[in-house]
């Protein structure tokens, strides 16, 4: 909805991605999230099947969190995305790292 409206607002013809700086920032936050997602929702899945469904509602918080940390930050200015990106990327690699123990712990 918010890259729709960019494109709207700064006159971004479809199927462009590039234009005006605030339309192409919002499109790179748009597109990081999925790239996110794809790594985030397995995780998650997974840790709540064999760690704990509760610390991965907590750990699904944290990622939202850095998601709007990253919105935010990127819009403003690029160069310092890096503290929303951290707080988005730690949930994955924690549920992802924890996950594996669990599994070798049930499995092995």
């Amino acid at each position: 909805v918010q890259v729709g409206s960019m494109r709207a607002k700064h006159d971004v013809k479809a199927p462009a991605t590039s234009g005006h700086p605030e339309f192409e920032r919002m499109f790179r936050i748009q597109q990081n999230t999925m790239e996110q997602l794809v790594a985030f929702i397995p995780a998650l899945w997974i840790f709540a099947y064999l760690v704990n469904p509760y610390w991965g509602a907590a750990l699904g918080l944290v990622f939202v969190v850095g998601r709007f940390v990253y919105w935010s930050s990127y819009l403003k200015d690029p160069a310092n995305r890096g503290a929303g990106f951290t707080i988005t990327f730690l949930p994955t690699a924690v549920m992802l790292v924890w996950s594996l123990i669990a599994a070798a712990k049930v499995y092995f």
